[in-house]
């Protein structure tokens, strides 16, 4: 499968980063070195990103466990142990072979983070997925983060589902500085970080979100694939309880005069968790390179 489509290329030569994005692309390959097996092998969480079979819609989702639940098993080959809970909008999709999956680790320790795209197949204890795309992104709008605990004893509660942002939920967005995205391509799916100082995201309204697309690292990834196909989900951590907000919809790109770019986001369905996962992080350092979210 080629690195960029059509989506892709139109953003690149729109503001002309063409040759930029090919050469930041021939970091990207089919195959997983030693330094990032070692790297996975220690990461306690991994962010998923796939469309549901049966409704389409697209979601992000994230599963955990012991470091060394997600480890490389060949050349292009990660596997995960475990999978998300029963009532996940992506349970069915992690169950089906040949879904197209898109996987981001991210280590707020040392504000790394890496990116493996490819076809997914469940297998007894989990799911394997064969890569098509691996690579490693910058630093840039990672909030670091020193400490991580597991807890145990945790209450399962029921995922509260609405159609719309409650007054909870838009405050829960409007302090986030992390969230991530899941877009898919055909046959491709992929799930990118984004990250701000708290208010980076903006709460329209109970059916719209808004932010502020930063300057990166001129591939245009996730924008390319929304570009072609806007259908996408987003993932929100509470990094301190274990809650997780994940909203389905459609996104589009706005451009400004200048260049500058904002997506807006149309929620359709939302899933909200409580203490969903185990982790509980400590306060975050805010990355130097995060622009004033006022401006």
């Amino acid at each position: 499968m080629d690195l960029y489509h059509a989506g892709s290329r139109s953003l690149q030569d729109r503001l002309g980063v063409r040759d930029l994005a090919d050469h930041v692309g021939r970091s990207v390959g089919e195959g997983i070195r030693p330094v990032a097996a070692a790297f996975l092998e220690l990461q306690p969480q991994l962010v998923l990103a796939a469309a549901d079979p049966a409704s389409g819609a697209v979601w992000a989702s994230v599963v955990t466990g012991s470091p060394g639940f997600v480890r490389a098993t060949g050349p292009r080959q990660i596997s995960v142990t475990g999978g998300p809970a029963p009532a996940d909008p992506l349970t069915t999709a992690l169950a089906t072979p040949h879904t197209p999956v898109g996987t981001i680790a991210l280590a707020p320790r040392t504000r790394r983070r890496m990116r493996l795209n490819g076809l997914l197949r469940p297998t007894p204890r989990g799911f394997v997925v064969e890569a098509d795309q691996v690579f490693s992104n910058c630093p840039k709008y990672l909030q670091k983060r020193e400490t991580c605990e597991t807890v145990s004893g945790r209450l399962a509660e029921p995922p509260r589902r609405g159609t719309a942002l409650t007054p909870d939920q838009a405050g829960f967005v409007s302090a986030a500085d992390t969230f991530f995205l899941a877009s898919v391509r055909t046959g491709g799916a992929d799930a990118s970080h984004r990250g701000g100082n708290p208010g980076f995201v903006r709460v329209v309204s109970p059916g719209e979100l808004a932010w502020r697309d930063y300057p990166g690292n001129a591939m245009f990834l996730s924008l390319g694939n929304l570009t072609v196909d806007p259908r996408a989900g987003l993932l929100f951590l509470d990094w301190t309880t274990g809650r997780t907000l994940q909203l389905t919809g459609e996104a589009r790109t706005e451009f400004g005069p200048d260049g500058e770019r904002t997506v807006r986001f149309t929620v359709a369905h939302t899933v909200d968790t409580p203490a969903a996962l185990p982790l509980r992080w400590s306060a975050p350092a805010y990355s130097p390179a995060n622009p004033d979210p006022d401006r």
